[in-house]
């Protein structure tokens, strides 16, 4: 399974932000959206991620607070990113090796969609549960063999 496979489920609404936007701002949009991560673009490319892990940090080096701070200032400068081609077994060491909970997917440049470690385990479980089922399926039409039937090749 691929990365494509993933983005092909789950479709492809991204939200972006600039890395001069207040965090403040960005903070407000995660909340309404209900999501733990933005795509940090400038001038069309990938500059960065912003997640709450970022997030946390910055409010407890601030003292609790945002403060003035803008999204460049906490922003992951060097995120992890795939191709849509990227297997998933390695998104799987990727994101357990740096501990990272989301990913941008690149296509040269282009910036593709994100994925969630969430959205990589659902897509690992659907895989095994379809394998499961098919196998039962096998296992439950295997031909059932006649009482006395010699296991003896016939010559």
């Amino acid at each position: 399974m691929k990365v494509a496979d993933i983005l092909r489920v789950k479709g492809n609404a991204l939200y972006t932000v600039p890395p001069e936007q207040p965090l403040a701002e960005a903070l407000a949009t995660m909340a309404e959206r209900d999501m733990g991560s933005l795509v940090v673009m400038e001038f069309g490319e990938l500059v960065g991620m912003l997640t709450f892990r970022e997030v946390i940090s910055a409010v407890v080096r601030n003292g609790g607070s945002v403060g003035s701070n803008l999204v460049r200032s906490v922003m992951d400068d060097h995120p992890l990113t795939c191709t849509p081609e990227t297997e998933i077994d390695e998104v799987r060491r990727m994101m357990l090796g740096r501990h990272a909970r989301y990913m941008p997917v690149l296509n040269g440049r282009q910036l593709m969609g994100v994925i969630s470690f969430y959205d990589v385990a659902k897509a690992v479980v659907d895989s095994q549960d379809f394998e499961n089922r098919m196998l039962k399926a096998y296992i439950r039409d295997w031909p059932v063999e006649e009482e006395g039937a010699s296991h003896e090749p016939k010559l």
